[in-house]
């Protein structure tokens, strides 16, 4: 999970008419993510719409259904299958549009853990499903296929072609790449960063 600028509604009639998921708001929604889910990072648009999430349930915050700074873009497996309604206002989950995730998540590999025992960070992990076994091997294939590119830099003696090389690799942890909060974190443990 990274943390992300949401930045202005572009169609704020269509929310105040009653319309969250009007498709001006949706796609700067989209943009705004990367086309990533927000909880998980997982690109999304090649292969699902995605929804219109609601941070705090309109189930029990029917008064912030239709307010800009409660909506995010998220994959129907985080919003659907392990979200849903589940919010606790003196726990919440991470809200990656307001908050910066990695002062409560830390990624080892394609594990994310609390940084710090956070309690947040626990929670959201747990609470998200962000170490569900699928998601944990779509990560360390991304990891494996970036741990086997940085073997190859670090087999050529020349160094240009070397820091050439790193230099493109490192465009993997840019926020528009899935999983590039496990990714960054593999250049730190690497001291590619």
């Amino acid at each position: 999970m990274i943390q992300i600028n949401r930045g202005l509604c572009p169609n704020s009639s269509a929310l105040a008419s009653g319309n969250y998921k009007h498709t001006d708001n949706k796609d700067a929604l989209i943009q705004s993510n990367f086309g990533k889910c927000m909880y998980c990072e997982s690109k999304i648009t090649h292969i699902d719409y995605g929804d219109v999430e609601h941070i705090k349930p309109k189930s029990k915050y029917p008064q912030l259904k239709f307010d800009w700074e409660n909506l995010g873009y998220s994959c129907t497996k985080c919003n659907r299958q392990f979200k849903n309604d589940n919010y606790d206002e003196t726990t919440p989950f991470l809200d990656p549009y307001s908050d910066n995730p990695s002062e409560y998540l830390i990624a080892t590999g394609a594990l994310l853990f609390p940084k710090h025992g956070s309690e947040r960070g626990d929670i959201t992990i747990t609470g998200l499903g962000l170490n569900r076994p699928s998601l944990i091997e779509k990560r360390l294939e991304k990891l494996n296929e970036i741990d086997k590119v940085i073997k190859s830099c670090y087999r050529t003696n020349n160094v240009t072609l070397r820091n050439n090389a790193i230099n493109e690799l490192k465009k993997e942890a840019n926020n528009d790449k899935e999983y590039s909060f496990i990714v960054k974190s593999l250049f730190i443990l690497q001291e590619i960063a």
